[in-house]
Parts: C-alpha cells; structure tokens; sequence
C-alpha cells in the first residue's frame, strides 16, 4: 500500500475521502500556532489577513465588537469563509498577497489599514503597500513554531501546506528524490529548494491536495 505522510492534521471529513481511496497516511501537525495575548487596535475600518490564524486573533480578540463596519482584504478561500461567517465583508479575496497588495495600491490609494499577521509572514504585502506609500500599521498577532519529528520510515509521496511546514520537516528528515504535493506556488518555491519532484495543487485548498495525491497514486497504480 502507498503510504502519504500530511504535515498537518486533516479533519475528519479529509481524512476520509484520503482513506476511501485505499492509500495509507500517516499525520503529524508539523506546526504549532501561539496567539499572543496583545492589544489589536479595533477603530481601522480595513483590516488584511492573509491567513486564518490572522482572522481567528481578530475573532478572539473582538467578540463583543460589531463587525458590520469592517471591511477585510483576504488571502485564499478558506480565510474569506471564517470573515464571512463572523459578519466581516470581504472587499476583495485574492490567492496571494501581492495581488492583494496591488489591488489595494489600484483601488484604495487614501485609505487606511491594520495589517494581521504572524511572525514569519512573507515581505511582499508590506513591501508593496510601503513602496506606493499606502498608509498602514502591523499587528504580529501569533506566533508560528515548529514542531520537528524524525520519522524512521520512508513515505511515498508528503503532503505540505506551507513553506513554514517545509522547513519544520527538512529539520531532521531528507526531502531529496522525495515526492511533494504542495497547496501553492509559495510551498512549492520552498520544495525545490530540496526536491525537483513537485505537484501542485490546482487550487490552494487542503482537499486539492489530496486529490492530486489520490490522482497520482491511482494513476500509477
């Protein structure tokens, strides 16, 4: 039987469509998010997030706060549902943060935003929003922490669902000649830097990634 490794816990429904296909997994959460007890200031009417963790700090923070004001700039599906489910409109949803930075830049030139973030996020938004002189402030509202394991055994293909999660596994684990299925172009850019065997998945979903493992297995079954 192939055997997938997921560097994160699936939920239950993700881990059954993985299993009815007949392939092993093997679970491990190779992250470990600590949201940080701060103040996040509440009167911006434009908040960006550009993950989930971002949306639930806000969300923990501002429970007894009216969100119908607010308007979210989000990256990817996932992060756009949470803001919806909670009252937040979503302005504008993109699949990565420079295209938000720019859309921002195209149609938002005089307003204000607080900017959500984790401690290990990207450069480009705060580079792009800087540069075009877009007025702004960041919160670092959590904390990312690696949660390294050695794994004695070998895997048919590993499934990765950030660039963080990568460099977690790559701590005590080769990833040369082995098979990658990463969620985007992001994960994937922090693959090659250990493997030349990437798939990526056609949307930045956790469940695409595991149709292209599935695909892939059965089609080389």
């Amino acid at each position: 039987m192939k055997t997938v490794l997921s560097t994160k816990i699936l939920s239950p429904s993700q881990k059954e469509l993985f299993l009815n296909s007949g392939l092993g997994l093997v679970e491990h959460n190779a992250l470990k998010i600590e949201f940080l007890d701060i103040i996040i200031p509440l009167h911006y009417q434009n908040y960006i997030f550009t993950s989930k963790n971002a949306v639930k700090a806000f969300l923990n923070h501002s429970k007894k706060t009216d969100h119908s004001n607010c308007n979210a700039f989000c990256v990817g599906e996932k992060t756009k549902a949470i803001l919806e489910e909670n009252g937040l409109k979503v302005v504008k949803k993109t699949e990565n943060a420079s295209d938000l930075g720019n859309y921002i830049v195209k149609n938002f030139k005089n307003e204000d935003f607080l900017f959500l973030s984790g401690n290990i996020r990207r450069q480009e938004l705060p580079e792009i929003l800087s540069k075009n002189n877009i007025r702004y402030a960041e919160v670092e509202v959590y904390k990312t922490h690696l949660e390294i394991r050695k794994f004695n055994r070998s895997f048919d293909g590993i499934l990765f669902f950030s660039p963080s999660g990568i460099k977690s596994f790559v701590k005590e684990n080769p990833l040369s000649k082995k098979l990658a299925f990463c969620i985007g172009n992001t994960t994937a850019t922090e693959a090659k830097k250990h493997t030349n065997q990437i798939i990526i998945a056609n949307k930045p979903t956790v469940e695409n990634v595991l149709v292209q493992a599935i695909k892939y297995f059965k089609k080389y079954d």
